[in-house]
């Protein structure tokens, strides 16, 4: 076991919880989970198996406000916070090297742990589309690090120090299906799009400002959404990501779920956030006249 408290956020996660957090369990000395009012049996089987449920409604569900919320209010005494999400899981492995970089590196400049995901989509690994592996850095020294105050792509920063990378691969499985899913990230666009209107108003439209604590990886991908994505033509870029995930990254590789992937993430999740965007300035338009 090593010297983390492991922070969860839920909204309607009972399909997931279990597996997520018995894969965590072994290896953490605490687990909280924020639950945002679930109506289903969530905060319960959380509760059953060890983990200190805190309830915080929030409407929309914020995943950065509601980690905030652990931070300043779950009196964390551990060397280490780890940022689990519902649908996340360890493997054997994973668990097993997280558990030796954390004891390792109680008393040394690694602030922060990224860990990689194989990311299942309607049960089938996706390896293409420049999805795997997917990285994040989840894992870090309390004091040493934090949230990103974001409504959507929100990544957690070092203020100091460096991070190391896991090997072995943890899953990033959801349960819940399809028409979750597209629930899930209908919700999203809507925070995408008002990220967007925030970022675009300040200076972090660039790419570049205030992001010095951000990992070179998700630096360089911020870069490229602000820098190129943003500046193609609303509609055509969701073309564009579409060519590129399928084509140029071999999407087509993963079979019919990964057509099926590809063609959710640009022609509807991307395409829909462009057309909120849209009807956003629409309005803003007419209050202005």
């Amino acid at each position: 076991m090593a010297d983390i408290t492991a922070i969860i956020l839920t909204k309607n996660e009972e399909v997931n919880i279990r597996k997520c957090i018995l894969s965590i369990k072994p290896i953490v000395k605490r687990i909280i989970v924020v639950d945002s009012g679930s109506t289903d049996g969530t905060a319960a089987a959380a509760e059953a198996l060890g983990a200190e449920v805190m309830v915080n409604e929030m409407s929309p569900f914020l995943y950065a406000k509601q980690f905030l919320y652990a931070m300043e209010n779950g009196n964390i005494q551990t060397k280490w916070v780890f940022r689990f999400d519902a649908d996340e899981e360890l493997t054997e492995e994973s668990a097993k090297e997280i558990e030796k970089l954390c004891n390792e590196n109680e008393d040394t400049d690694v602030n922060g742990i990224v860990v990689r995901f194989e990311v299942n989509f309607m049960g089938r690994a996706i390896r293409h589309g420049g999805v795997y592996p997917l990285r994040k850095l989840l894992l870090f020294k309390y004091g040493k690090g934090n949230i990103e105050d974001r409504c959507m792509d929100e990544h957690c920063v070092l203020f100091e120090g460096r991070s190391v990378e896991v090997v072995h691969d943890s899953l990033h499985h959801d349960d819940k299906g399809l028409t979750a899913w597209i629930d899930k990230h209908n919700g999203y666009s809507t925070r995408e799009m008002q990220d967007y209107f925030n970022s675009v108003e300040s200076k972090e439209a660039t790419g570049l400002s205030g992001e010095h604590a951000l990992d070179a990886k998700a630096k360089f991908k911020r870069f490229l959404r602000w820098k190129i994505y943003y500046r193609l033509p609303a509609g055509f870029r969701a073309y564009a990501y579409y060519f590129y995930r399928y084509y140029i990254r071999f999407g087509f590789l993963d079979g019919r779920e990964g057509k099926i992937f590809c063609f959710m993430q640009a022609y509807w999740y991307r395409f829909l956030v462009d057309a909120k965007i849209f009807e956003a300035e629409k309005q803003r338009g007419k209050n202005r006249t």
